[in-house]
């Protein structure tokens, strides 16, 4: 069984939404963040980099096609995306290999 890990959003910019309460939401690029680390799932670092941690925004949320939280996503990392799933609440690659070769 594989135990699926929760992934967080950092973005290059955020927005307050008063419509959701004043909740802070991501804005301009977008990557996959564990929560007690200090870097992306990509490996770039968080303070380096300048991203702001959104440990409220779940990874699937962020997702332009899930019209969550996405409202001001203007890019998507491809490489956070890969590691992450890009299937909403799925957490997993779209392939799994099952019976490698020897």
């Amino acid at each position: 069984m594989v135990a699926r890990k929760s992934y967080a959003v950092a973005a290059s910019g955020q927005w307050t939404d008063e419509e959701e309460g004043r909740r802070r939401l991501p804005t301009g690029e977008v990557h996959a963040w564990e929560p007690g680390r200090n870097e992306t799932v990509c490996g770039l670092s968080l303070s380096r980099s300048q991203l702001v941690r959104l440990p409220g925004v779940p990874w699937h949320e962020a997702i332009p096609e899930s019209g969550g939280a996405a409202d001001r996503v203007q890019r998507l990392c491809p490489r956070c995306a890969s590691v992450a799933g890009r299937r909403g609440s799925d957490a997993r690659p779209k392939w799994h290999r099952v019976n490698p070769r020897p």
